[in-house]
């Protein structure tokens, strides 16, 4: 928690509301102010966001409070969850008059980078959720559609199957969706299943063999065809369920029409969640950097013989730190505004508009990953040995950050939009990851 302002001495000769040369010693301690930095940057405060946040926020608080012990523990957040469904955060981007909250793209997201700055693993539990409400809100089957608002209103979760850990060929699907009895039913193994294991529901992707290409079916995970697995053992995002899920001739409830011309823009939602993700976490780096400065005595004897708070290499730091987290949530959301232009621009035709919401995402993933990983460093830079010991598991923020990084990797999206920039090479829309080369009998797409 920051600390109470210090009383501070100001000599009254000085007029600090002239510009000129002021003698820093002739300040005392420091000049009182109040805290004038948004919390976003470079977006007005609206009504609308004003009243989700007052939702919102008490919730995002209680989930910061037991942040780090559960990272430490490995301990799921079923309970956080929970809260958050009695707010129906599932429904955000659900119309009013459908039970929702109504919010626009941007407030979502903007909502969204305040729940990962309480806890990272959190709000990355959300994304197959938020990539899934969004296709909801673009299907022209008005009956689904409502179907699924209802859903969302009553706090249900959806979770995501899509990848296959191997053997399948790249393009392909090995994960099968069968007609049986009169029924759709989907048999198969996907890893990757992030937030599944807290959902209601999930989306997997399969393939058919009377009709070529990626098939979505949504699937209960209450039944008893249904395994789940925690099994992620990756070194950070431990608690997002990122694990395996089987399936074995589990009846589909909803099968979503077909991306006909491949130019949903649900690989770029999916994306931006991820770097709401990373915004959120360079957020937390600069609240415990600034924390533990501020209560922090101890000196070194290579430093300036001040305590951190007034030693002016530790400030510099905090206020990289700072620019950092500035820059970050303002690319965010900029590409996040970029994508909510396109979706509503009707001049557009579906490959443009993939093409432009893919573009956006890449350009702003290429450009945050040094900034979140270079701040999640900086940390320990201002604090000393003693802020890697296990018990303040600040480590927990570079971990976190360099996993949401490894998510559809940025060595590849430059080289995309840089194709793009010099030869007008539009983004490819490939829907499974899969090994190269190989031959493979699944339908390929």
């Amino acid at each position: 928690m920051a600390l109470a302002p210090e009383t501070v001495r100001v000599p009254a000769e000085i007029n600090l509301g002239t510009f000129g040369a002021v003698d820093l010693d002739d300040l005392g301690d420091a000049v009182p102010a109040r805290h004038l930095i948004k919390l976003t940057p470079g977006v007005p405060t609206g009504s609308h966001y004003d009243e989700l946040a007052a939702i919102f926020r008490p919730v995002f608080a209680r989930i910061a409070e037991g942040a780090r012990e559960r990272d430490s523990t490995r301990t799921l957040p079923f309970e956080q969850v929970g809260w958050l469904n009695k707010a129906r955060f599932g429904a955000l981007r659900v119309p009013a008059s459908r039970g929702g909250h109504g919010a626009s793209l941007s407030d979502a997201f903007r909502l969204l980078i305040e729940l990962a700055d309480a806890d990272s693993q959190v709000a990355h539990l959300w994304r197959s959720h938020i990539g899934f409400a969004e296709t909801v809100l673009l299907l022209p089957d008005d009956e689904l559609r409502d179907t699924w608002f209802g859903r969302f209103a009553d706090g249900h979760i959806v979770g995501n199957a899509y990848t296959e850990r191997g053997g399948n060929t790249l393009g392909t699907l090995s994960t099968r969706l069968v007609s049986a009895g009169g029924r759709w039913r989907v048999t198969g193994e996907k890893y990757y299943c992030t937030g599944t294991i807290y959902a209601d529901w999930v989306a997997v992707a399969a393939s058919r063999e009377d009709v070529p290409g990626r098939h979505i079916a949504v699937v209960s995970t209450q039944h008893s065809g249904v395994r789940i697995y925690d099994d992620w053992d990756g070194f950070g995002q431990q608690l997002t369920g990122t694990g395996t899920t089987s399936f074995d001739a589990v009846p589909v409830d909803s099968l979503l029409p077909q991306d006909a011309d491949g130019a949903h823009p649900e690989s770029a939602i999916y994306q931006l969640v991820l770097l709401a993700v990373q915004a959120g976490i360079t957020r937390a780096v600069l609240r415990d950097a600034r924390e533990q400065v501020q209560v922090r005595t101890r000196s070194f004897s290579t430093g300036s013989g001040v305590v951190p708070r007034h030693d002016a290499q530790v400030l510099q730091l905090i206020g990289e730190i700072s620019a950092s987290a500035f820059a970050v949530d303002a690319t965010v959301l900029a590409a996040v505004a970029e994508l909510e232009s396109v979706l509503a621009d009707e001049a557009l035709n579906a490959a443009e508009r993939f093409a432009v919401a893919e573009l956006s995402a890449n350009r702003a993933q290429t450009a945050i990953q040094p900034l979140v990983l270079g701040a999640a460093s900086k940390l320990f830079d201002g604090l000393g040995a003693s802020a890697t010991s296990s018990a303040c598991n600040l480590d927990r923020h570079w971990r976190n950050a360099r996993t949401v990084a490894t998510h559809n990797p940025a060595i590849y999206k430059a080289r995309i939009v840089g194709d793009y920039e010099v030869n007008g090479t539009a983004p490819r829309k490939l829907n499974s990851v899969g090994n190269a080369g190989a031959r493979h009998t699944s339908t390929r797409f």
